[in-house]
């Protein structure tokens, strides 16, 4: 299986779930670009969010 990762717009590669935040205040799973902030696409979001640097 291949490594995920994203290039948030802010210039921050996303590549682990220690990247993403989880945004408290949606009802539903929503991650957050950890340095600026910005929403991660949910699909990608999930597969990071399984990633753990090993």
């Amino acid at each position: 299986m291949s490594r995920t990762t994203y290039q948030c717009q802010c210039g921050a590669t996303l590549r682990y779930r220690q990247d993403l935040t989880l945004d408290p205040s949606a009802t539903s799973r929503s991650w957050t670009c950890g340095d600026c902030g910005l929403p991660v696409p949910g699909v990608v979001a999930e597969q990071l969010s399984h990633q753990h640097p090993s």
